[in-house]
Formats: C-alpha cells, sequence, structure tokens
C-alpha cells in the first residue's frame, strides 16, 4: 500500500496541490487526470521520490518495491535489450551483476563462496532464474521481436525504445507500478496487450493517460486533481466524467428535491454498475458504486472548449473519388495505387502504422502535393477545411494578436465582439485573446486550428491527427462536436475511443495497399477475416 498524507507542493506562487491524503490499495488501478498543467507528472514524481514535497510524507514498506515508466529513450543506449528491461528491478540486477564478478574471479576464495551462496539465495527469493525469459515474454507481448533482443539499445528504433521502457517498469511485478502516458507512440496491438497486463495486475497502478478508452478499460479508480486537491472516485474516467456532470446539473438546479436528485444518482450508478464487466474487480467495483451517495460526488472546475462544426451548405451525393493514387518520396513510396469513393455522410477514419501515407494522402487531397500517378476530384457541392498535422505555419506571426489572427479566417462578421466571443468558447478569454500567434503552447495552436475549422463553413472536414497536444477535457469536446457535425469526414487518429465514436467506415494503410471497410472500429479490430487480410 502506497501511502500519500498531507502532501502540499508550490511553485513560486503556484499552488499544484495542497494537504493530499491518499492510500493507494493492491488490485486497483488509479487514472491520474486533471487540466494541463494541473501537476498530474510532478505528481507521479513526488510519489517516486523524484521530488520532495514541501510538506508531509510519501510512504512505501521497505520491503515492497516501486517501478517507473522512464521518459529518456537514450539512458540505456549503451546496454542490451534485455538487459534494459531487467534493470527495472534495481535490486535483482545488482545481485545478477555481483555474482557473475564473483564467478569471473580467477582466485576465488572460501569468502567469496559464502557471499556467492547469499546471493544466490537472494537470487532465488526474487524469482532470478525467470528474469531472462520473463523480460523477453513483456517485449513480445509488446511486440519488440526476439531478434531485437540482443541488441544494444542504441541499435533499435525509436517506438522499440518506448516499449523496453515500458517492460522495464513491468518487469518483476513490482508492487507500485507508476505510468506516465504509457499508451503513446503504442499500435493498438501494443495498447490491447498492456491493457491485458493491468487488468489482471494484482498489485497497484496509478497511471496518466489522454486516452479515455485505455482509461476507461484499465482503471478501477479515478484520482482527480482539481481545485488544489485530488479526490479519489470509484469508476473509470467515464463514470468520472459523467458523474462530474451530474453533480453540476445538481449544483445549477438547487430547487430541485432531494429525493428526484437521488432517483437520478441511483439510475446513473446502476447503468455503469451494469457496464463494469471487463476487469477482474469488476465485482467489488460494483459493490462499492453501489454505495455511492449525493455527497460523493462534486462538479469540476474544468473548462471545455465549445467546438461545433456546421457547413454552409448541404452536401451533394457527389463527394469524393480517388483513383490509382501513388507517390514515392525520398525513394520510398508511401502510396502505391490508392482508389476508393467518398460518399455522402462518410465519416472515415484513416490507420494503420504508415504515418506518412496518410499524411500524404491529406496533402495531395487538399493540392498541398502532386502525386506520380493517378487522380482526384471533389464534387462541385464540396467545400473543405484541413487540419493538418504541422500547424506551425500558421502560428509564425509575431506582429498581431489572436483576435486579427482569427479575423484572417472570419468571412463573416469581423468585429471585436464577435471574435472576442467566439475565442471565448475556445477557451482564450479576457488576456489570452490578446496572446501573440507565435507564442502559443501545442494545445492553444490546436485549438486556434480549430477555431479556423468552425469559422469556414466547410462541408468536409480532413483532420490529421487532431488530438495531439489536447487535454482530456478539449479531446472530449472534439470528439462530440465531429459526433454532431452533419457533413463527411476524413481523419486520422490513434485515438481508439475518438475512432470508434465518429467513424463509420475504416481505411488502413497497409504494406499491401489499403483495406477498406464500412463498419465501427471495433467490429474492424475483432472482424477475423479482416485482420487475416491486414496481416497477409
Amino acid at each position: 500500500m502506497l501511502n500519500v498524507t498531507d502532501v502540499s507542493l508550490r511553485f513560486g506562487d503556484q499552488k499544484l496541490f495542497e494537504d493530499v491524503n491518499i492510500k493507494f490499495t493492491p488490485g486497483n488501478c488509479y487514472g491520474l487526470i486533471g487540466a494541463n498543467g494541473a501537476g498530474k507528472s510532478t505528481f507521479l514524481k513526488v510519489l517516486s521520490g523524484e521530488i520532495e514535497p514541501q510538506t508531509g510524507d510519501v510512504s512505501l514498506k521497505n520491503d515492497q518495491r516501486l517501478a517507473v515508466l522512464k521518459q529518456n529513450q537514450f539512458e540505456y543506449d549503451e546496454y542490451q535489450v534485455l538487459e534494459t528491461v531487467i534493470m527495472g528491478h534495481t535490486r535483482l540486477y545488482e545481485v545478477m551483476q555481483e555474482k557473475d564478478a564473483i564467478y569471473m574471479k580467477g582466485d576465488f576464495t572460501e569468502e567469496d563462496g559464502m557471499r556467492a551462496a547469499e546471493l544466490e539465495g537472494e537470487f532465488a527469493e526474487m524469482n532470478g532464474w525467470e528474469a531472462e525469459s520473463e523480460a523477453a515474454r513483456l517485449l513480445t507481448g509488446l511486440g519488440v521481436t526476439d531478434d531485437l533482443h540482443d541488441k544494444k539499445m542504441t541499435e533499435i528504433a525509436g517506438s522499440d525504445k518506448v516499449k523496453v521502457l515500458l517492460a522495464q517498469a513491468l518487469f518483476g511485478s513490482p508492487d507500485v507500478l507508476l505510468l506516465d502516458e504509457p499508451t503513446n507512440h503504442l499500435d493498438i496491438k501494443a495498447i490491447q496487450w498492456l491493457e491485458d497486463f493491468l487488468i489482471d495486475f494484482e498489485n497497484t497502478v496509478i497511471v496518466v493517460s489522454h486516452d479515455r478508452h485505455f482509461l476507461n478499460n484499465v482503471c478501477t479508480h479515478i484520482a482527480d486533481l482539481d481545485f488544489g486537491k485530488i479526490q479519489v472516485y470509484v469508476g473509470n474516467y467515464d463514470f468520472w466524467y459523467e458523474s462530474s456532470q451530474l453533480a453540476q446539473r445538481m449544483a445549477s438546479e438547487q430547487n430541485k428535491k432531494k429525493e428526484e436528485k437521488i432517483k437520478d444518482l441511483k439510475e446513473f450508478v446502476a447503468r455503469f454498475s451494469a457496464n463494469a464487466s471487463k476487469s477482474k474487480q469488476a465485482t467489488s467495483r460494483k459493490k462499492l458504486l453501489d454505495k455511492i451517495t449525493l455527497d460523493d460526488i462534486q462538479p469540476s472546475s474544468r473548462k471545455y472548449p465549445y467546438i461545433a462544426f456546421k457547413a454552409d451548405r448541404e452536401i451533394g451525393n457527389d463527394l469524393l473519388t480517388v483513383k490509382n493514387l501513388s507517390k514515392t518520396i525520398d525513394g520510398v513510396k508511401v502510396l502505391n495505387n490508392v482508389s476508393f469513393t467518398m460518399n455522402k455522410d462518410d465519416k472515415i477514419a484513416l490507420v494503420g502504422s504508415h504515418e506518412v501515407a496518410k499524411t500524404t494522402l491529406f496533402q495531395i487531397l487538399m493540392g498541398e502535393m502532386e502525386p506520380d500517378e493517378g487522380t482526384f476530384k471533389w464534387g462541385v457541392t464540396t467545400s473543405q477545411s484541413y487540419f493538418p498535422k504541422d500547424n506551425s505555419k500558421f502560428f509564425d506571426r509575431s506582429d498581431i494578436n489572436l483576435v486579427e489572427w482569427l479575423r484572417q479566417y472570419s468571412p463573416e462578421d469581423q468585429t471585436e465582439t464577435f471574435l472576442r466571443s467566439f475565442l471565448g468558447r475556445m477557451l482564450f478569454s479576457g488576456e489570452e485573446a490578446l496572446k501573440r500567434p507565435d507564442v502559443l503552447s501545442g494545445g492553444e495552436k490546436v485549438r486556434g486550428m480549430l477555431s479556423k475549422m468552425m469559422l469556414s463553413g466547410a462541408n468536409v472536414l480532413l483532420l490529421d491527427e487532431p488530438t495531439n497536444h489536447l487535454d482530456l477535457e478539449s479531446i472530449t469536446s472534439l470528439n462530440k462536436g465531429l459526433i454532431n457535425f452533419k457533413g463527411s469526414i476524413i481523419f486520422a487518429s490513434h485515438d481508439h475511443e475518438f475512432i470508434q465514436t465518429i467513424a463509420n467506415r475504416i481505411i488502413e494503410f497497409t504494406p499491401n495497399g489499403i483495406v477498406d471497410k464500412e463498419m465501427s472500429y471495433d467490429e474492424y479490430l475483432n472482424d477475423p477475416e479482416v485482420q487475416k487480410q491486414v496481416s497477409i
């Protein structure tokens, strides 16, 4: 059990959190959520001992071990992949090193023999004989192939390094596991494997993630960092979100009878209790949910941008035809004879690990790049608005403020009042609206681009990884905005929940061409014929 007692931390005048008291117990997975800059990663560093709190303490029993997902991909460049994983269990690795050093001695003494015997005993207690096979299983599960296990870290790709560091954290069944954005750069198979691993994990997990599908699948509790406090709620992310929204509605309806509120709460809890079926802890979680009272849920201070796309013109049946598109970049054929027809009401998700292929297709469709072969044609009733993966060129102005920047993209109302009101709904209120475009953060630039797209009135939206840099609140708002959009969409994303709730058609780029299916993402992933086609 990890105990947090009266922990407080400030950076200058900024209070991140104060008087935090939590007991993180075995068998539970806690999703740590909070707005960008709230201090989630900092709190994990406090838990790991990397940062000392100004007040209070974090305690773990002496015989228990805490593991952390490392973020520095270059820290272990001179070590072998398999060795790097085993280094996740510091004491086991130290014993292995000392034991090997003794056996390598040419003048092996009686004292060396006694020390070696002690180390062998400790090694066996830590299940050392299974260390290499366990490390290999973790690597294989995450998609690091056997031929890479004996290579040095410096010899493998960055995406594989991320997986090795994740395997390092998982290695040796730590008593407490701290994971900061563990799904970043993982493919869908690796994420699914990690979900299964954490669902079966019997110790304590504390995870920060922007992946709502992942949080919903693995979390038994949500630790909400808000108001400078951390409040723990039973249930997954969706339960926390819905309960916080329910609490806000209740708080704004003070004259509503308490009996009616309790009825609403019981119905709400019953609905989520019935859905708590994806983990071993489902039964105990349902019992905890059944005990929730009105006082257990509170409104959140989170701010959600208002994202709504409205087309100025209804789209016709003739939308987009792509015929035999091919493109070679730097000697690599990234598009090979790609053909498809986009229909009215299509919301197409582009998936697969071939990132350059997806971005290249977007650039060709928007006229930013010429294909080597093939053609495409937009219907006469269509108008397009594009969200590029790299939007930096739109924000290189230092001579104007954000209001003036947005005025360039407002075809009708260019008044200060309208533009400030529009930016306010996108969380640029007051002085925020007077920022220079070139000083905006990654998330602010995304909200700026979405503002530009909303003002366009386009009936076809093209979005290349729009959730990058966004916090959970903005992702949730964008998700809803695209679900409600009456036009057509073609988008690329790695966010499972985003794809599942928006797309009605999946196009996957594979080394053997595209796989094009009209179905939801979950249906696509669970269709054996599709997966057989993808893996050929």
